[in-house]
């Protein structure tokens, strides 16, 4: 491309790149910028066209520098450079004319030519920066919209877009994308859940690891590190930058085609820059003391509350309306369904630091408009100790409660006492909700997730093993509550794996059971390992993806998830707007008594729970949950025998019987074995 365009002044809004009349308006924020340039690529080229020097006079309106390229095809490339004063420690300025940097509200981005160690340790040279791509792709939506479901129905299925296809047994034509994901739609509909939660698919820097990390071959798989905050990630595409929108876009239609919604775990509490010494990617060189936390007394030192390197200045009044009105451009363009919030917590300092009461980006957001129906999920802690779980500011915010984990992870391993607390996670964790006016479903109820060990190695580790990654097995968390059943990892023990097995049919049963929003993390309903590894976030390989053959060798597994997740959408008692009253629930020791709440020994608890209509079944549930077998008394309710819906000791397909396969009986004494769950489902007579 040689062809020289011509330019205007342009306007300053919208930020970014956008179509005009005649051509491509393109507006940069950088308050205290005094100099900008403009550089236009040809793909693939590694010098610019052209280069457009702005004018302060013309092409500047208050923080921000605009310009218009008349007849500017999309497709082009494009990048800024920025001058203006140099004072890291005093102002944290750190303006530099020979960095090119990214528009951090490009909608796609071209990263062919960024090297994030050469940056670091050499410096910026000509066309070495990550580049966004001008798009004009307009998109037939066929009629889809966000999927609009309430709160209390949903059954989350957190997953990475990357590891879900790219094992080799996972028989996708196009692995390791988002169109990969839309050829195991299927097999999402043969679950029952109703959204999948994408572990970030905002565009992030895969390069950004640990030097032993990087020197291994590792690379940040998980993708918390994002740089491109309005822009797919490339790595999840196959096309060209040009069609990255296209695909992110197909597959949000896909999975709304199949009843699906679609959640984006969003990183607004920290950067891909990192701290001193990361690269000035866009927001360093825009704005460093506007868009991040400085220590006060050297503010070329970076707050970190994220354990990443840098802190967002998140409720400083222009990057609070940059989040939002980035939240607002994936719902409104991209038809997203809401959003999990990294480490949310962070969201909640103010720009010294410090927790606010009522921060305004979390108001904001809550507030919005466009974001009135999406879902808004927060990660209710932060890497420096502040824990928001049944406190985080605002009503509509659901949490990830992790209380709600840790829990049942040592109610099922056995910790006695915990009976109380137990059946307090299982009605909706009202302690924590409900004096608030809030509901069940602002607890998002979880076992595992990403971070952590799998479901698999959950009852088969009593330690992390992540000697992989590289870091001396320090990283990660060593407060897994886990129970490896007698044996560390692998074992051909039968009892011992008899043992795990309705370990985890127990955990998810709980789970599954429990007023509040249900997670699964992907691949524990096919009992994934990683083989200890807690932490797998740089695990690019078999350690990080599903093993599909698992679907064959646990098929008895999947199919026992799959009946939970039917079980309970067929039980509208188990997903209450609001927490449980009088007569909705009946609490007992198994043998009919009152439950031991304070007993510091117990291991047991029963409840019967009423249906909310008269069509709809009582469910009666019993928990063994210690080493000995106990004998149970079952309640006698008039009009009503009893049937065997899940037994987590029994063999499949006894574990879990459909309502077209019961068999009421009569028995009012029941033997429970060691570890073990029974669900009834009640049936009318006569």
């Amino acid at each position: 491309m040689t062809q020289t365009y011509a330019v205007r002044p342009g306007r300053r809004y919208p930020p970014g790149a956008s179509l005009s009349d005649e051509g491509i308006n393109f507006s940069l924020y950088s308050r205290h910028a005094t100099g900008a340039t403009l550089l236009l690529y040809a793909p693939g080229a590694e010098l610019p066209f052209q280069v457009v020097e702005l004018d302060a006079d013309a092409n500047r309106s208050f923080f921000s520098w605009h310009v218009e390229v008349v007849d500017l095809p999309p497709g082009t490339r494009y990048a800024w450079r920025l001058d203006g004063p140099y004072d890291p420690r005093g102002q944290g300025w750190l303006y530099d004319p020979d960095v090119e940097l990214l528009d951090p509200w490009a909608r796609a981005l071209d990263t062919r030519h960024w090297d994030r160690a050469r940056r670091c340790g050499e410096g910026p040279r000509p066309g070495d920066g990550i580049r966004g791509v001008v798009l004009a792709d307009p998109y037939d939506w066929e009629g889809d919209e966000p999927l609009p479901m309430p709160s209390q129905d949903m059954v989350i299925y957190e997953l990475h877009v990357g590891g879900f296809t790219k094992h080799p047994s996972a028989r996708v034509s196009r692995p390791g994308s988002f169109a990969g994901v839309v050829e195991k739609i299927p097999y999402l509909e043969r679950l029952g859940i109703t959204h999948v939660e994408l572990l970030p698919v905002m565009a992030f820097d895969p390069q950004d690891v640990p030097l032993a990390t990087g020197a291994a071959g590792l690379t940040n798989f998980w993708g918390y590190s994002t740089h491109g905050f309005f822009a797919p990630h490339p790595g999840y595409c196959v096309g060209p930058p040009e069609e990255h929108r296209r695909e992110f876009r197909d597959l949000v239609k896909a999975l709304h085609r199949a009843g699906i919604g679609v959640l984006l775990d969003v990183v607004f509490n920290h950067s891909a820059e990192g701290g001193t010494g990361g690269p000035a990617i866009h927001f360093k060189g825009l704005g460093n003391e506007t868009f991040y936390l400085l220590e006060p007394a050297d503010r070329s030192q970076y707050l970190d509350f994220t354990g990443c390197g840098n802190t967002v200045k998140a409720n400083h009044p222009f990057v609070a309306r940059y989040i939002i009105d980035c939240l607002e451009y994936w719902v409104r363009e991209m038809h997203v369904d809401g959003f999990r919030f990294d480490l949310a917590s962070v969201l909640a300092r103010g720009v010294d630091g410090e927790p606010m009461e009522h921060p305004p980006v979390l108001w904001g957001i809550e507030l919005s408009d466009v974001l009135a129906q999406a879902k808004i999920i927060a990660e209710a802690w932060d890497a420096a100790g502040l824990y928001h779980v049944g406190s985080f500011p605002g009503y509509r915010w659901m949490e990830w409660n992790g209380r709600y984990r840790d829990s049942l992870r040592r109610a099922v391993r056995g910790d006695p006492g915990l009976v109380a607390e137990l059946a307090t996670r299982i009605a909706g964790s009202s302690d924590l909700y409900q004096g608030k006016l809030r509901h069940p479903f602002n607890s998002i109820n979880f076992v595992t997730c990403h971070d952590g060990f799998t479901l698999a190695d959950l009852v088969a580790y009593n330690e992390k093993h992540n000697e992989a990654n590289r870091e001396g097995n320090r990283d990660g968390s060593d407060h897994e509550l886990s129970w490896n059943c007698g044996v560390e990892g692998d074992t051909e023990d039968p009892a011992i794996l008899a043992l795990r097995r309705r370990q985890t049919k127990n955990l998810l049963t709980i789970l599954l059971l429990s007023q509040g929003v249900p997670m699964l993390h992907a691949g524990d309903e096919l009992l994934r390992t990683a083989g200890g590894n807690n932490n797998t976030w740089c695990q690019d390989n078999p350690i990080g993806w599903i093993d599909w053959g698992l679907a064959e060798r646990n098929a008895d597994m999947l199919r026992f998830v799959a009946g939970l997740i039917a079980l309970r959408k067929r039980h509208h008692s188990l997903r209450r707007r609001h927490f449980l009253r009088d007569g909705d629930v009946q609490w007992q020791a198994l043998d009919g008594g009152p439950p031991g709440w304070d007993d510091p020994e117990c291991r047991e608890l029963a409840f019967t729970l009423r249906g909310r209509s008269d069509a709809e079944p009582p469910l009666h549930v019993l928990m063994n949950l210690g080493p000995k077998a106990r004998t149970c008394l079952l309640p006698r309710l008039k009009g009503l025998r009893w049937a065997i819906a899940v037994d987590t000791g029994a063999a499949s397909p006894r574990d879990l019987i459909e309502p077209k396969a019961q068999r009421t009986f009569g028995a009012r004494r029941w033997r429970l074995g060691a570890r073990r769950l029974l669900v009834l489902e009640g049936w009318r007579v006569g």
